[in-house]
């Protein structure tokens, strides 16, 4: 257990979290603060496309345990690996057509697919689970961030049960981070939809802010997740 560990969390951000305005800011400057708070092992909150994120190095596993208690996240979750294009995705998933055809159909955009944990990918990412989720947002500080420091490990922005932060009020709510990138309203006000690639054809198990349509119309061919009702 992450509690035992490294004890309580403290929810919610405070008056120490240093916070920088995206829009006033020069761009080149925000980032390479970014950059310092990521490369020693700090966490961040930062706007991507269908909410604000909090992320860390995926190598460092004492920040990925600093994610789970602050959001008071449950170790059964996993967390979503963010990168900042197509091609370096598809390094996670190498040989998947089926994965192949859906990043460069669907991304950047809000979309997770769903592929094989590799085996550099370490387990307390995935919470145990044998697939890895990867996104490539469809924000451009997103991705210049993920370009600069990425790729990132990421959680929702809120504690485990609030609704997520997308700009638009609530910033009180948010966990407690080392620093905190605003930019206004995020593009899309909704979930991510989540693919899953790890079969023949693309499996939509959440339709999210892309209706299954939308989906299907650009691949040519998608499963729907369907639950069985039982009366």
């Amino acid at each position: 257990m992450r509690r035992t560990r490294y004890g309580n969390a403290h929810p919610r951000i405070n008056a120490m979290t240093v916070t920088l305005d995206a829009r006033t800011m020069p761009r080149d400057l925000l980032i390479e603060e970014v950059a310092r708070v990521i490369f020693a092992g700090g966490t961040i909150i930062f706007p991507h496309d269908t909410s604000y994120g909090l992320a860390c190095d995926p190598l460092r596993l004492d920040a990925v345990d600093r994610i789970y208690l602050q959001k008071r996240r449950p170790d059964h979750k996993p967390l979503t690996l963010h990168v900042a294009g197509v091609a370096e995705l598809l390094e996670y998933a190498p040989g998947n057509v089926v994965a192949a055809t859906v990043a460069k159909r669907l991304l950047p955009g809000p979309v997770t697919l769903l592929v094989a944990r590799p085996s550099f990918i370490s387990e307390e990412i995935t919470a145990g689970q044998p697939t890895l989720g990867v996104r490539v947002p469809d924000e451009p500080l997103a991705r210049a961030i993920l370009d600069r420091c990425g790729p990132l490990v990421v959680s929702s922005a809120n504690a485990s049960g609030d609704p997520p932060y997308r700009g638009r009020g609530g910033i009180e709510r948010l966990p407690e981070a080392d620093l905190l990138v605003e930019n206004g309203p995020t593009r899309y006000d909704g979930e991510a939809a989540i693919v899953d690639c790890t079969r023949e054809r693309p499996l939509v198990l959440r339709e999210g802010t892309l209706g299954f349509e939308l989906i299907e119309a650009r691949l040519g061919i998608a499963e729907r997740h369907v639950v069985k009702a039982r009366r």
